[in-house]
C-alpha cells in the first residue's frame, strides 16, 4: 500500500492567513494544534507503513513540508517546478512509485480535508484497496451529500454493485446550480466528488497510455533520472511540456473502468471560510471563533479568525467572516465568500505578491 498527498495548493479562497508563501496545507486552520498536512499524513500513517507515504508539493514548499513531517526522507517528497494540475501530479507520483513497486496499491488524496470519523473512512479506504489490488478499476471515495451545495463536483452511480458498496460510475457532472444540485440530492444516486482516488499503479498507467499518452511518456521516460541528481532538470524539461489538466477531466469523465464507494465519514474540502464555519465548533450564538481575545456583543452566525494576542470586538454584526493575519484584514459577507479568490487577484495585480 501506498499513499500519495497532493499539497501543491495554493488555498487562496482562505485569504489572507492563507498565502503563497505559507498556504492552508501548513496552517493550523482548524485550531487542534496540527497542521492540515501533519493531519494527513498521521491518518494515513494507522495504514500506509511510513516509508510508502510520498507528498507531492511545489518545489518551493520542500521545507514547509519537512518543517511539518521531519519524518520523510527527502526522496518522499516530490516537488514540482511548475503548477499544472492534478493530471501531471499523479502521473509523477505513479511513475516514481513504480520504479520502486510496478504492482504498487496507491491511494491519493488531497492534504487538506477535514475527517471526523477517521476510523470509517480508513475502513473505506482498506476496503478500497483490496478491490483495487484485485480488479482494474479506478476508484473514487465519493460523499453522500447533506445539502443542494453548488461548490463540489457530483458522481453519478449505477444500482448495482461492482463489489459490495462499490458501483459502477455513471457520469461526472462538475459543480452544478442550486436547482441541479437539489435535483442531484433528491435523486438518492448522486454523490460530491470528494477527490480522493484508489487505485493500482497499472491501471491508472493503462489509462494515461489511453487517454493521455503524451504525458505518460514524458514521466515514463523520466523514470531512469528519478531518485538521480539529473531529475530537477528534466522535471522541469517535462512539466514545461505537461498539459496543464486535473485527473478528473483528463482521465477519470474519460475512462471505463471508474467505480465509486459512497461513504459517510465528517468530511469537508475547507475550501472557503464558510465551509470551515460549517464545521467549527460555536457558541450560543453561532459564532465560530478561532481567537483567544475576542469579544462578541449582540453579534451572531460570525466566523472570526485572528490572532490570539489580538483584541477583536464585534457588536451587532451578523453573518460575517473576520480574518485578521499580519499583513491584511479581510471582513466580508459569508454569503459573498466565493468573492476572495477574485480579491486575491486584485490585490496581487495592484500591490503585487506583498499581501497574497
Amino acid at each position: 500500500m501506498y499513499a500519495v498527498i497532493m499539497a501543491g495548493g495554493v488555498g487562496s479562497r482562505f485569504w489572507p492567513v492563507s498565502t503563497r508563501n505559507h498556504p492552508k496545507q501548513f496552517i493550523d486552520i482548524l485550531g487542534t494544534g496540527k497542521s492540515l498536512i501533519r493531519q494527513t499524513y498521521e491518518r494515513f500513517l494507522k495504514l500506509v507503513p511510513a516509508e510508502n507515504i510520498y507528498v507531492v508539493t511545489n518545489k518551493d514548499y520542500f521545507d514547509l513540508v519537512k518543517k511539518h513531517i521531519p519524518e520523510l526522507a527527502d526522496a518522499q517528497i516530490l516537488g514540482e517546478p511548475s503548477a499544472k494540475n492534478t493530471a501531471p501530479c499523479v502521473a509523477y507520483a505513479t511513475h516514481r512509485i513504480v520504479k520502486e513497486n510496478s504492482n504498487a496499491n496507491i491511494i491519493v488524496a488531497p492534504s487538506d480535508h477535514l475527517i471526523l470519523d477517521e476510523q470509517e473512512f480508513l475502513r473505506i479506504v482498506k476496503e478500497g484497496l483490496d478491490y483495487t489490488a484485485q480488479n482494474d478499476s479506478l476508484l473514487c471515495i465519493g460523499i453522500k451529500p447533506h445539502r443542494p451545495d453548488t461548490g463540489y463536483g457530483y458522481i453519478q452511480f449505477k444500482e448495482e454493485e461492482a463489489a459490495p458498496s462499490i458501483h459502477p460510475v455513471k457520469t461526472f457532472t462538475e459543480k452544478p446550480d442550486l436547482a441541479l444540485a437539489q435535483t442531484f440530492l433528491d435523486s438518492g444516486d448522486f454523490l460530491w466528488n470528494a477527490g480522493i482516488f484508489i487505485w493500482n499503479a497499472q491501471s491508472i498507467i493503462s489509462a494515461f497510455q489511453k487517454l493521455l499518452p503524451e504525458m505518460d511518456v514524458l514521466f515514463a521516460d523520466l523514470e531512469p533520472m528519478m531518485g538521480t541528481d539529473k531529475e530537477a532538470e528534466a522535471l522541469v524539461n517535462a512539466y514545461q511540456l505537461c498539459t496543464n489538466i486535473s485527473i478528473d477531466y483528463g482521465i477519470l469523465e474519460k475512462a471505463e473502468n471508474v467505480t465509486v464507494y459512497p461513504g459517510d465519514f465528517g468530511w469537508s474540502d475547507l475550501g472557503t471560510w464558510a465551509s470551515l464555519y460549517d464545521v467549527y465548533p460555536k457558541d450560543a450564538e453561532n459564532n465560530a471563533v478561532n481567537g483567544k481575545r475576542v469579544q462578541l456583543y449582540d453579534s451572531n452566525s460570525n466566523m472570526v479568525c485572528v490572532p490570539d494576542d489580538k483584541l477583536v470586538v464585534l457588536n451587532g454584526i451578523q453573518d460575517l467572516i473576520v480574518v485578521d493575519s499580519a499583513k491584511a484584514l479581510l471582513i466580508s459577507r459569508k454569503d459573498r465568500e466565493q468573492d476572495v479568490k477574485q480579491i486575491v487577484t486584485d490585490t496581487k495585480l495592484k500591490y503585487g505578491e506583498k499581501y497574497s
